[in-house]
C-alpha cells in the first residue's frame, strides 16, 4: 500500500504543479525546451497515478496479486536505476535517481517475503 501512495503523490505533483516539479523539485533547467520537459513530467505523472491506484487496489482488495505487483514494481524500478546510472547517466541526478537505489533492495525483500508466504 505504501508503494501505491508513493506513486500517487509524486504523480499528482507532476500533473498538478505548473512545472510538473521539474524545476522546483528536480532542479532541471527549463530554459531550453521547458514546455516539452513539463509535458513529459505530466505524462509520467499520469502513469504514476494509474500504477499507484493499481497498487492500492491490490493492497486493499486483490491481495493474491501482491507478488505480481511487487515483481512488476521491481522490474520498473530496476529499469529506472539502469537508465539513471548506467545506460543514460547525466550530470544531474534528480531526487528519484537516489530514491530508486534505496527502494530496489526493499522491494526485492518484500517480494521474497510475499513469495515465501505463498509457497
Amino acid at each position: 500500500m505504501l508503494c501505491g501512495v508513493l506513486a500517487v503523490v509524486p504523480g499528482t505533483i507532476h500533473v498538478a504543479l505548473p512545472d510538473g516539479g521539474a524545476g522546483v523539485i528536480a532542479g532541471i533547467d527549463l530554459g531550453r525546451d521547458g514546455g516539452r520537459i513539463i509535458a513529459m513530467f505530466a505524462w509520467a505523472g499520469a502513469t504514476q497515478i494509474a500504477w499507484g491506484l493499481t497498487m492500492l487496489a491490490v493492497a486493499l482488495r486483490y491481495r493474491a496479486l501482491v507478488p505480481l505487483a511487487l515483481a512488476l514494481l521491481l522490474l520498473e524500478r530496476s529499469l529506472h536505476a539502469l537508465n539513471f546510472w548506467v545506460l543514460k547517466p547525466g550530470a544531474h541526478h534528480p531526487p528519484e535517481s537516489y530514491a530508486v537505489l534505496v527502494a530496489l533492495p526493499l522491494i526485492a525483500l518484500f517480494l521474497a517475503i510475499a513469495l515465501r508466504r505463498r509457497g
